[in-house]
């Protein structure tokens, strides 16, 4: 792994970068950070959000300042980079049926698969949770097989359901409310990601695995 670059945000935060493309090995390091830092907080620290390449870290400017943030990481990553964060693995229901595949016949024809491979190529998938933005419970998952990595649409359509699975590119999704999206939806979920009455509101955490299991129209109920 490459030494991190350590830049200030305004005066509440440092921004840790470990590279600039989706890479496991790149968010391994994200991950390894914001574990250690939960672990070993400094005084001060208000909270780390990891993404695909980099963790933010915010600190109270009324307790702390960024010279003594900045020594707290730079101790923290001389001693983890033998730090192993292993997630846990998820499981998301699909069903592929219509009407809750709206876009699995075109993301079917542009990928050049059938319908039927390009489901068996999405269930196939090694997904990871790499980060949440957007919306609540927007989990962006990598691991998309190569063979259905299609371009996002060039128009976005409104009104798309909570729980419609989605493919752009290399990354995947399971909404978690109505929104407008550009993202192809070859699938719907009933699994309930954002649960806002709960301790923990999000089914996922950064750098789980998930794993899709195939149900049929009859099971959305």
């Amino acid at each position: 792994m490459s030494a991190p670059r350590l830049r200030p945000v305004a005066d509440m935060g440092v921004l840790v970068e470990f590279g600039d493309r989706i890479d496991e090995a790149v968010h391994a390091g994200v991950l390894a950070l914001d574990a250690a830092v939960q672990a070993e907080p400094f005084a001060g620290f208000t909270e780390s959000v990891p993404a695909f390449a980099s963790v933010m870290i915010g600190y109270d400017p009324l307790r702390t300042n960024v010279q003594n943030v900045t020594a707290h990481i730079e101790r923290l990553l001389g001693q983890m980079q033998s730090v192993q964060v292993a997630g846990t693995v998820r499981e998301v229901q699909v069903c592929y049926e219509a009407p809750f595949a709206p876009d699995l016949p075109e993301a079917a024809k542009r990928a050049g698969l059938s319908e039927d491979a390009l489901i068996a190529a999405h269930l196939s998938g090694d997904y990871r949770v790499y980060m949440y933005g957007f919306a609540p419970g927007y989990a962006y998952l990598g691991g998309v097989p190569q063979s259905i990595q299609i371009p996002r649409k060039t128009e976005p359509v409104r009104g798309l359901p909570a729980g419609s699975v989605m493919i752009a590119g290399a990354m995947g999704l399971v909404t978690t409310m109505v929104a407008p999206t550009g993202w192809w939806v070859i699938g719907r979920s009933p699994t309930q990601i954002l649960r806002p009455a709960a301790e923990n509101p999000f089914l996922f955490e950064v750098g789980d695995r998930v794993q899709f299991r195939r149900i049929s129209a009859d099971q959305m109920s």
